[in-house]
């Protein structure tokens, strides 16, 4: 019996000595998996994780297709105070800034190229030329 006592006397002790926090190095997924959007509503457009200081980084890759067949890799960069996408085609690569997003759409820009992204599609806009791409799997 008394071996029994001090076996739950050192458990709780250890157990009771533990951090609640836990490690600082693992990212945690908030349960929403979404950001908000300029207007404070759910951005559908975006998922995200959080870092143990409750920043909300991530950069995601995705492969988008063209109607015409070829693909696109786009990577959407969110960081504190500052989100941009780079689109990639045929070794070149285009950087806009967000603009506006109002959970449905969001809108990135810089000089005469503009994208609207929306679910899974994503409509290029530079000069008179309109591309649509849409989603595809890596």
């Amino acid at each position: 019996m008394k071996n029994l006592a001090l076996a739950i006397i050192i458990f709780s002790a250890i157990f009771g000595s533990c951090s609640k926090e836990g490690n600082k190095n693992i990212l945690k997924t908030d349960n929403s998996g979404t950001l908000l959007a300029d207007n404070g509503e759910i951005d559908e457009n975006v998922s995200y994780n959080k870092d143990a200081d409750g920043n909300k980084i991530v950069r995601n890759n995705y492969q988008y297709k063209a109607t015409d067949g070829s693909t696109v890799t786009v990577i959407f960069d969110y960081e504190p105070g500052t989100s941009d996408v780079e689109i990639s085609s045929n070794g070149k690569t285009f950087k806009l800034d967000k603009v506006n997003s109002d959970g449905k759409i969001t809108t990135y820009e810089k000089g005469d190229m503009k994208a609207k992204v929306k679910g899974d599609s994503l409509i290029l806009h530079q000069g008179n030329n309109i591309i649509e791409l849409v989603k595809g799997k890596l």
